[in-house]
């Protein structure tokens, strides 16, 4: 059974959709899923906990302040205990909640403390999908994470059509197989690099660059969600880490390096990170400006992340994968860089302006092999770190298997 021995916290918001959600419970136990069942005070007056407690065989869970259960703090039990929350249907004012991060009841509270990855089935009327308070908590939820299936669009309870129909229980059930991923990368370790690394200057100025540490997070992302036990190495970013992953925050390129190679042996290393080539001999002071010339800056060499980690060694990860930013003869500069490297695979994008690729939530990637070339087609961000993650399990499945 594919969900054999996952745990899913099943969160009920209060909505007409609530009834699809007690076939959702039975199609998951059938593929072997435990499945613990909170509902909110709303969603109980649409479908009954009896109900919901009878197709789990477990308790169900509705009040915040229940002194049993609060006594040892449920609610953060309730969370750690999960491999996957999913909220279905997750009406607009539980998506208001979490976007905000308020926690008034036992439902928004195991939100906000979760750390384990979400799952967010939306049903609402047409309007309150397409009102702009709407579109902007989901827009601050994806980048926080949380992962989305539907809604669809048909017949809405008000007898009026168009999207806002929670997705039906088998497609919310692929969708939490495809979060969990069966575990294709269980018991692997993964170490993912990302975001810029800021070099000093003085205590007030560095060097950096545009990179906004979106691609490197969401393939973490990605990574933990097919069960490899990830370590983010994240440069300054304004990007929340991922949830299921250990995030280790640096600032400069000998910090990155250093926590890479503290986070070893590991079996895969994906090098995302924009690292700075140069580094600055920081002045202890704020450098002044002065009647007369500029002071002069002399550069050295930062250490080489990507390079390192391809050196060969007991300690090399199996399958090392780098990326190259270019700006102009993209495919023959990467394949410059993967020989150079040492690395196997290297992801190549166009990082020029036109693209939007730093900063954007879009990316155009080919990937560099041994074998040749591999062109991906546009997709988010989170779809590249998708897509990358199951062809690294692919790769070392059939490597396992030789």
């Amino acid at each position: 059974m594919p969900l054999q021995g996952r745990r899913i916290l099943l969160i009920i918001a209060g909505g007409i959709a609530a009834y699809k959600s007690l076939d959702l419970i039975r199609r998951l136990r059938e593929r072997g899923a435990a499945v613990r069942v909170v509902m909110t005070a709303a969603a109980q007056r649409f479908v009954t906990p009896l109900a919901a407690a009878s197709l789990s065989g477990d308790q169900v869970y509705t009040d915040l302040f229940s002194l049993t259960e609060e006594s040892e703090m449920g609610h953060l039990r309730l969370a750690a205990e999960a491999d996957l929350v999913v909220v279905a249907p997750a009406t607009a004012d539980l998506l208001a909640k979490m976007a905000a991060g308020l926690a008034d009841d036992l439902a928004s509270t195991i939100l906000l403390a979760a750390d384990k990855p979400i799952l967010i089935a939306p049903a609402m009327n047409t309007r309150m999908w397409l009102h702009a308070a709407t579109i902007a908590n989901l827009a601050l939820l994806e980048r926080r994470g949380v992962e989305r299936i539907g809604p669809n669009a048909g017949p809405l309870a008000e007898h009026e059509s168009g999207p806002g129909r929670m997705a039906e229980p088998l497609e919310i059930v692929a969708a939490v197989e495809q979060c969990l991923g069966g575990g294709a990368l269980s018991g692997r370790r993964a170490i993912v690099t990302s975001g810029p690394t800021h070099e000093p200057l003085d205590p007030v100025r560095y060097i950096a660059n545009r990179s906004s540490g979106k691609q490197g997070h969401a393939i973490a992302a990605a990574l933990a969600r097919l069960g490899a036990e990830t370590v983010l190495v994240s440069g300054p970013t304004s990007e929340p880490d991922p949830p299921g992953v250990r995030v280790l925050h640096v600032e400069t390129a000998r910090e990155m390096l250093a926590a890479c190679e503290k986070a070893l042996p590991a079996d895969i290393a994906v090098c995302a990170a924009a690292v700075a080539d140069w580094r600055a001999e920081a002045a202890p002071q704020k450098l002044k400006k002065k009647n007369g010339p500029p002071p002069t800056l002399k550069l050295v060499e930062n250490p080489d992340i990507l390079a390192t980690l391809s050196k060969p060694g007991n300690r090399r990860p199996r399958l090392v994968v780098g990326f190259a930013a270019e700006t102009e003869k993209l495919i023959e500069h990467a394949q410059a860089k993967r020989a150079k490297k040492g690395c196997d695979w290297i992801i190549a994008n166009d990082v020029s302006a036109p693209a939007g690729t730093f900063g954007g939530d879009a990316n155009t990637v080919h990937v560099i092999d041994e074998a040749g070339v591999e062109d991906w087609p546009p997709l988010s961000k989170r779809e590249v770190a998708a897509r990358l993650a199951t062809r690294i399990a692919r790769f070392l499945a059939q490597k396992a298997a030789e």
